[in-house]
């Protein structure tokens, strides 16, 4: 049976990339195969037109080397928040300097021919985990995006669920604490406790606790200093045997207990997924996360509710806005 292709852009801080996929025309939620891709550095261009210009330069080439008659349906676009799906338009995400109120649909289907959909990375990573990942076969799923910030893209009996405007998720941004790390500009917030920026900050703290004390951090030297400290630093540290590192994301973990039981209670899923940081260092975040959401969620709710690292690793941000084009060839939004 002939395959049908799509093309997704994932514009991320660090890095953007777009990659060209295909599915059967009657996929049983098999992972897409991946043709080509294209990665360049977010800040590789002077201005988002440049850089987005880039991208859809590679993505023509792509499709010119397509067999004649080849069906490509459209393009997925996933990038931070804050956007406006409805309309196309990226809004000021705090990693993207600059890029305000940017028309990427607009761009994309002026360049391409095809018809473009915009989300947010949260709701984009929540589509692929729940087609072709952790999330595959149920009905009410949340994927948290556990990296550089911390928000919850929504399944609910069976739809992607945004809000009004594509706020709906920003888990993040709720104190679950009156002092703490900062995230998403809220000292104590949840986003300041479970991404790989708070973790930074919370390892600071308690690097500075033991060290005034006259302790040694080993770790801590081996990176360079407390300034060098990261999330993978802290994990791989806590892998290779070291009690504090293995503290730091066991404090993590039950700030992450709190925020799910919230969302338990709330939502009521069948499935949680949690990518990223979560994935990579869940032997020490869980642990001290299932003891405190066991004790503050509904019990029966808690024992409904499957809690799973992300599955698809590497490969979500493509998956993603693959996903984004696999969800607008149904219908789901308006181009």
């Amino acid at each position: 049976m002939a395959a049908t292709y799509y093309l997704g852009l994932d514009i991320g801080g660090t890095k953007s990339a777009v990659v060209l996929a295909s599915l059967p025309q009657s996929p049983a939620n098999e992972l897409p195969t991946l043709h080509d891709r294209f990665v360049l550095p977010t800040r590789a261009a002077a201005s988002p037109r440049g850089l987005v210009d880039q991208l859809l330069q590679a993505a023509r080439q792509m499709l010119a080397g397509l067999e004649p008659g080849a069906v490509v349906a459209g393009t997925g676009i996933s990038c931070g928040s804050p956007l406006d799906s409805r309309r196309g338009l990226i809004l000021s995400p705090p990693n993207l300097p600059g890029w305000d109120q940017v028309p990427i649909t607009e761009w994309v289907r002026t360049a391409t021919g095809l018809p473009a959909w915009l989300l947010n990375d949260a709701d984009a990573g929540a589509l692929a985990e729940w087609r072709f990942g952790a999330g595959r076969g149920c009905q009410n799923m949340i994927f948290i995006t556990f990296g550089t910030g911390f928000g919850a893209g929504l399944i609910l009996n069976g739809r992607l669920y945004s809000g009004i405007d594509d706020g709906a998720g920003e888990i993040g941004h709720v104190r679950i604490s009156p002092t703490g790390p900062v995230g998403y500009g809220k000292a104590g917030s949840l986003e300041g406790f479970c991404s790989g920026g708070g973790i930074a900050q919370l390892a600071r703290l308690m690097v500075l606790e033991k060290t005034q004390m006259g302790e040694h951090v080993a770790f801590c030297d081996q990176a360079g200093g407390p300034d060098q400290l990261t999330a993978r630093v802290v994990g791989e540290a806590a892998d290779a045997g070291d009690p504090l590192a293995q503290d730091i994301l066991a404090v993590s973990g039950r700030y992450l207990g709190q925020g799910l039981a919230i969302l338990l209670d709330l939502l009521n899923p069948e499935r949680i997924v949690i990518g990223s940081i979560f994935a990579r260092s869940q032997r020490w975040i869980w642990p001290a996360a299932d003891e405190v959401l066991k004790h503050e969620s509904l019990a029966r709710t808690y024992r409904r509710c499957q809690v799973l690292p992300a599955q698809l690793g590497e490969q979500t941000g493509d998956l993603a806005a693959i996903s984004i084009a696999l969800e607008g060839e149904r219908g789901a939004w308006t181009t």
